[in-house]
């Protein structure tokens, strides 16, 4: 791998046992200057800056390239403060409303850093029962939240965001984990039935958190993982989330099912490289997570999924080609999961079936023969997205969507 990429894994996996990096050599400017772009793209730039501020090196650089990096660190860690404290604020509400929302990644995941507000959480996840919906959206409204969702379609949406005037507070609250309608995942929400009963408590700065349990918070975090993946990718914060998590808990987590459900869903091999991945870059202790020895004989080469996390940024949101060349995987695997072939994949990623567009467009629920007037809307948005935005064409989304294709074959996705 590039030296660059070698130097930021190093850092990172510092600054997730809460000690300074010790390069071995000195940074050059321009490296610097890489370590740092890679860190806002996988928003990890506060753990980033806090492990390696002391370095000579980075020192010499001067104020004008540090002070700017400073800013930015300590702002996003004072909104991730804010952040904490109004959710959990608003989850002491939920709580004396009787509702036992779980959270789910977010804060959970954060309180396994040694730092927790260096871990950045653009929002915060929580899982409800569906027919405590309406209770919970009252809550939600008292406490100050709002939805831009059509009244008319709250109760049937599985997913409803909810913002909060002049508050960096941002809930997306989930009756599913998985949007049901999904042809390339929605069947995985068939593995978290009963979650709600064997949910556990959390202590997080006080207040009672309620969660999955561990072993189900574990495999929830590999399928949200794995859901990126067959869309565009994910970045190198999700590697740390599910080892530091397998690390704290490991000896609570039931292996053997975590291993039997990837395999189900095609994701053994997957999971198999992130624990890799975790081992031989970062911070996994396998004896320490109890990580059984059937899941160390799965053969993996790890470097192919690291190549491809690291050039999607977090969420595979690193450009734009790369965000559109998901509609060519997700066709992909759901061809599979429909035992068809996938060769009109290009053509179905430009006018994909109602089911997959129902998310985006609510009024396909209703009124499916609308479907046209769908396809136009989005080759509309995608034209100015083009004009709009840098490293965005069809050839290159073709290109990445294409590759990824072949490295899903590798990990055992596809066939």
């Amino acid at each position: 791998m590039e030296t660059t990429i070698n130097l930021f894994l190093k850092i990172l996996k510092a600054a997730l046992v809460n000690e300074q990096a010790v390069p071995e050599r000195e940074i050059t400017p321009e490296e610097w200057q890489a370590l740092f772009r890679m860190a806002r793209i996988h928003n990890v730039l506060p753990l980033v800056y806090e492990a390696v501020y002391t370095v000579p090196s980075l020192q010499q650089m001067g104020p004008g390239f540090i002070l700017p990096i400073k800013r930015q660190m300590m702002q996003q860690v004072m909104i991730q403060a804010m952040r904490t404290q109004e959710f959990l604020t608003l989850n002491q509400s939920l709580q004396a409303a009787g509702i036992r929302a779980l959270v789910v990644k977010g804060i959970i995941c954060r309180e396994l850093y040694p730092k927790p507000d260096y871990r950045q959480s653009g929002d915060e996840d929580v899982l409800i029962q569906a027919e405590q919906f309406a209770a919970c959206h009252r809550v939600m409204t008292e406490c100050g939240l709002h939805t831009t969702e059509d009244a008319a379609a709250l109760e049937s949406a599985h997913e409803v965001p909810y913002r909060k005037a002049g508050s960096p507070l941002y809930i997306e609250l989930h009756k599913h984990l998985f949007p049901p309608e999904s042809e390339a995942y929605g069947d995985m929400n068939r593995f978290f039935e009963g979650v709600h009963d064997r949910a556990i408590p959390e202590q997080i700065q006080g207040s009672t958190v309620w969660t999955m349990d561990h072993t189900d918070h574990l495999f929830y975090l590999i399928c949200h993982a794995f859901k990126h993946f067959l869309h565009s990718g994910f970045g190198i914060r999700q590697v740390c989330d599910i080892i530091l998590y397998a690390n704290t808990y490991g000896s609570s987590i039931d292996w053997m099912r975590v291993l039997e459900q990837c395999g189900q869903i095609h994701a053994d091999q997957f999971a198999a490289a992130l624990f890799r991945i975790g081992e031989k870059y970062l911070v996994f202790d396998p004896d320490k997570a109890a990580y059984p020895k059937v899941w160390r004989k799965i053969r993996v080469d790890e470097i192919p999924m690291l190549e491809d996390l690291l050039s999607a940024g977090v969420f595979g949101g690193a450009d734009m080609s790369r965000k559109h060349s998901s509609s060519i995987t997700l066709d992909a695997v759901a061809a599979r999961k429909q035992g068809r072939k996938t060769k009109n994949a290009v053509l179905t990623s430009v006018f994909p079936p109602v089911s997959r567009l129902m998310g985006r467009y609510p009024y396909l629920k209703k009124f499916p023969w609308l479907l046209p007037v769908a396809w136009i809307s989005r080759l509309l948005t995608y034209s100015h997205e083009i004009r709009n935005s840098e490293n965005n064409n069809a050839a290159d989304a073709l290109k990445i969507g294409s590759a990824r294709i072949e490295l899903m074959k590798e990990y055992g996705i596809l066939k």
